[in-house]
């Protein structure tokens, strides 16, 4: 990654809401708007249905799900996959990962670098 990279990915699309009351489907396309990365959201150990928004997750999950947390989250593409991910779980108590064509991005690279390919 060069230092151009580094230097955009701290720029571009530096803040990321989340809204309880909007869609797990249309959180996840503006996830990937903003950054050129998938977010999937969990229900357990299966993916939640786009369908629901968090409010409605936390009716159909054993895990408490926190629909009044913080208006929205700070994410950046210099964060860390692994440190993106855990925010949503310390936010709102909700499990998501992070992919790229399909596959898990590993947790110890960025945002920026997973949307170029770099893993």
């Amino acid at each position: 990654m060069g230092l151009f990279d580094i230097i955009k990915d701290n720029f571009t699309k530096a803040e990321f809401n989340v809204s309880p009351q909007k869609k797990l489907k249309t959180l996840s396309a503006e996830f990937e708007n903003a950054f050129g990365v998938e977010l999937v959201f969990y229900k357990g150990k299966q993916i939640a249905d786009g369908g629901l928004t968090l409010k409605q997750l936390n009716d159909k999950t054993t895990k408490d799900i926190d629909t009044r947390a913080v208006e929205g989250l700070k994410i950046k593409g210099s964060m860390k996959v692994g440190d993106a991910e855990k925010l949503f779980d310390a936010h709102f108590g909700v499990t998501v990962q992070i992919k790229k064509d399909g596959k898990l991005v590993p947790n110890e690279i960025t945002i920026g670098e997973a949307a170029r390919g770099e893993f």
